[in-house]
């Protein structure tokens, strides 16, 4: 029973944040919490135990994923690398700030700012790609084959991943979270391009985070074993349905998963 449940979470985890770019730890982690702390199948599991166990998770959904979006040749890997070295050391910067203040009214307040990005993404559809001829041009063509080309300044675009890595780190959501939307609102990324380059991030994030819960013991190498077939299977699944869904429909269903990842937020502040 534990071994199919384990599994399942898993797939669903793969699946759901391959879909929308966010990694999938928004399923993992309040399962495996929910699980251990309220059913008899699992030990009692401290916070820290799931998120360790599921970062690593996250490097099998952010691997599987990016294979299946470079056969879609979705991922831009340019865009990737320069948010990644914003948003990484960001990531840490808000770590550290997580040990030394308060985050009970913050997450709240944060909570809220979530849930009015997935209100303003119900524009993004209005918001025309960004022609602003200074910066890195990428070339690309959407699901009905027709040519795009986007912009963006890579100063500009790391300044933005390090701000949003700090928020990552320091309220423990996923990179995913913010930056899928920061590329849909600021950089005006297609929702094709935004959800595969994220899950590159995903799986470049993944590995240096799960490094430091490595040596920390925050690892449940067992649970692993079962969880991980199904993230590989999910994730495998979110991108193929990703490639048959409008990219507006994948914009409706990110503004669905990030109303609950603000919902939980503010309930995890009070």
């Amino acid at each position: 029973m534990l071994l199919v449940l384990l599994f399942f979470i898993g797939l669903a985890g793969g699946m759901l944040g391959s879909l929308v770019g966010l990694g999938g730890g928004i399923i993992i982690v309040p399962a495996l919490l929910f699980i251990g702390n309220y059913t008899s199948l699992l030990p009692s599991i401290t916070p820290q135990l799931a998120v360790g166990t599921s970062m690593i998770i996250l490097i099998v959904t952010g691997l599987s994923s990016t294979l299946s979006y470079m056969k879609q040749k979705t991922v831009y890997f340019k865009a990737g690398m320069i948010f990644f070295i914003g948003s990484g050391p960001g990531a840490f910067v808000g770590a550290l700030i997580n040990k030394t203040i308060d985050l009970h009214l913050f997450y709240i307040f944060f909570g809220t700012f979530v849930i009015f990005i997935s209100l303003l993404l119900s524009v993004q559809k209005y918001l025309k790609p960004n022609t602003n001829p200074v910066g890195i041009t990428y070339t690309f063509r959407d699901k009905q084959g027709e040519e795009h080309f986007l912009q963006f300044q890579p100063v500009l675009a790391v300044l933005i991943a390090f701000i949003v890595g700090v928020l990552s780190g320091l309220f423990g959501i996923g990179g995913g979270s913010l930056m899928v939307p920061t590329m849909l609102l600021l950089f005006r990324f297609p929702a094709s391009i935004a959800v595969a380059t994220s899950m590159f991030m995903v799986f470049l994030s993944s590995i240096v985070g799960s490094i430091a819960h490595i040596q920390l013991g925050n690892v449940e190498w067992l649970w692993i074993l079962v969880l991980a077939p199904g993230a590989w299977i999910g994730a495998k699944a979110g991108a193929f349905i990703n490639r048959r869904l409008k990219d507006g429909t994948v914009i409706v269903i990110l503004r669905l998963v990030l109303v609950v990842v603000g919902v939980r937020l503010i309930f995890q502040g009070l």
